[in-house]
């Protein structure tokens, strides 16, 4: 942990802000720089600078839980800026071990090449589910992306699980009205403070990606919708969002009024005063509303993720809903999203189905999520399309593959491309899609969901990643690829590098995809596995786009 600086007492003239960075001074590998809060100091590491553990908005503890985010209270002398800062308070997740964790963790990461000039900023968020994850975890090192693409990258921390999105009206916040979606809040003051700052790490403020992979991906596409970011958000790069929709990754006002209410319940409070029990007391009982099978549950909705909550400021509705945004997109999908689930390391692990009776059970059990009480018919026209699209594209049609291209299609890919195309329709932007095909090691198989990560920020070599995806010259040269073809979309709007040259936007009549990690590395194709997606359009699979 940072250590803890002195705080200034409020009085006017203390905050340290300036209207220029000043000069670094540097003593060694430490770096200082000016921000708006005050001194931080970070320290240079090979060719870049990190800054870790910087404060962008206050704690949310004691009466500022459930409250809107509010600016770092301002400090004097030099805060140390060397060490991360705890992950936000979560739920522990199967196959996900949880670092110590604190609801003190508004705290931002911020690699750069080097502290002058103007350069892109990549503000990347984490996924997880809503509930899970971390700036901080080693999978994000911002160092090769910030060398190799000559960007200014920020990760950070915000508030999950029930602390973090969730609506009741009875948690406004007395100051600002807010009521609802914390975590999407902590997103927001983090691209302002991001606005604010990013000079004084050598960015431009005016030049800010939003980047974000699962529920960081769909954050991302929420964020570039909101009125009072347009003008700060220049483009937005949504890798693997499942964009929030009732039942499975969100739940209704009305639910998330009723769970609050049986939370509070459970621990003999009101639900104002959940601000006042302990957080992992709160995070327990939350959990225990959701720990019976969906179908048992108080409520119909949050029936696999718990998502924002529409309430018309944070999130004025659901996505699909909504305008597209109006700024250029990078939209990138893996190839088999579901083998994230149906693999060894689910965080959801499950038995695989080896016979159709199991494939059944399996693809019922995918489906109910989204359509409550799916039944064995429906079950069976999903394996019988999905068995003929792979009979007619020469893909495997065991059971356990369609089970796994079921998951990925349900909740990834057919609202991936769905939007793309409602883009290209509606928007008036370019939107590039890409799907990223680099195959996993035995026993994972397939290129997983959030097999992107560790391939965007070159940790693909630390050992965990390693083992999994590889780390030889192909696997260098496509994670190369890859931050050079999103430094290029965050410097102009266009992905196109030396090796992706004639990579067209997204468009109904040319629906082009760039393939990446396939046997040419690199290749332009028609939207590949289109045809499946059929089957969720003519069943009226949330959300309809």
């Amino acid at each position: 942990m940072t250590s803890q600086p002195q705080a200034a007492d409020g009085r006017p003239g203390l905050s340290a802000v300036a209207t220029s960075p000043p000069r670094p001074r540097r003593s060694g590998s430490r770096v200082v720089v000016r921000t708006s809060g005050g001194l931080v100091a970070g320290e240079r590491t090979g060719r870049v600078t990190v800054f870790r553990g910087v404060p962008y908005a206050r704690p949310p503890v004691g009466a500022l839980r459930f409250a809107s985010p509010r600016p770092p209270v301002p400090w004097r002398g030099i805060r140390e800026a060397r060490r991360f800062t705890p992950v936000s308070f979560q739920a522990v997740i199967p196959n996900r071990p949880v670092p110590p964790s604190s609801e003190d963790s508004l705290y931002a990461n911020v690699w750069t090449p080097g502290t002058g000039g103007s350069k892109p900023v990549l503000v990347y968020i984490h996924g997880g589910g809503w509930q899970a994850g971390a700036g901080s975890m080693p999978t994000y090192d911002g160092s090769r992306p910030a060398e190799r693409g000559d960007l200014v990258v920020v990760t950070f921390n915000y508030r999950l699980g029930g602390l973090g999105f969730g609506l009741h009206e009875d948690l406004a916040d007395p100051e600002t009205g807010h009521f609802a979606n914390w975590g999407l809040q902590d997103q927001e003051a983090l691209l302002r403070w991001v606005h604010a700052n990013a000079a004084a790490f050598g960015g431009d403020p005016g030049n800010i990606t939003v980047c974000g992979t699962s529920a960081g991906g769909a954050t991302a596409w929420q964020l570039a919708l909101l009125p009072g970011l347009r003008g700060l958000i220049r483009r937005v790069v949504c890798i693997s969002p499942s964009h929030v929709a009732p039942p499975a990754t969100a739940l209704t006002p009305e639910d998330s009024r009723t769970v609050y209410e049986a939370v509070a319940r459970r621990l003999g409070t009101s639900v104002a005063g959940l601000r006042e029990v302990p957080a992992g007391a709160f995070t327990e009982a939350w959990e225990e509303v959701f720990a019976p099978e969906p179908g048992k549950r108080i409520v119909a909705s949050g029936r696999w993720y718990r998502g924002p909550v529409p309430d018309g400021r944070t999130m004025p509705d659901l996505d699909h809903l909504l305008p597209t945004p109006e700024v250029p997109v990078l939209s990138v999908n893996t190839r088999t999203e579901g083998s994230f689930y149906t693999g060894p390391s689910s965080p959801q692990p499950q038995p695989a189905p080896c016979d159709e009776a199991e494939l059944r059970r399996a693809v019922r059990d995918v489906l109910d999520l989204g359509r409550p009480a799916a039944d064995d018919d429906l079950a069976d026209a999903c394996v019988t399309a999905y068995r003929a699209a792979a009979r007619e594209a020469g893909l495997p049609g065991d059971p356990f593959a369609l089970w796994t291209e079921i998951w990925g299609d349900a909740y990834f890919r057919h609202q991936i491309v769905r939007f793309a195309e409602r883009h290209a329709r509606s928007g008036n932007t370019p939107l590039y899609a890409m799907e990223f095909a680099h195959p996993a090691r035995p026993p994972h198989f397939g290129t997983p969901h959030e097999a992107t990560s560790p391939f965007l920020f070159g940790t693909h070599r630390l050992p965990q990643f390693a083992a999994v995806f590889g780390d030889g010259p192909v696997e260098r040269r496509l994670s190369d690829l890859f931050i050079d073809t999103v430094a290029a979309f965050a410097r102009t709007s266009v992905p196109q590098t030396a090796e992706t040259v004639g990579w067209p936007p997204f468009t109904l009549d040319s629906p082009s995809t760039l393939v990446l990690g396939g046997p040419g590395i690199a290749e332009v194709e028609r939207t590949p596995k289109a045809v499946q997606l059929g089957f969720w359009d003519a069943v009226g699979w949330t959300p309809r786009v």
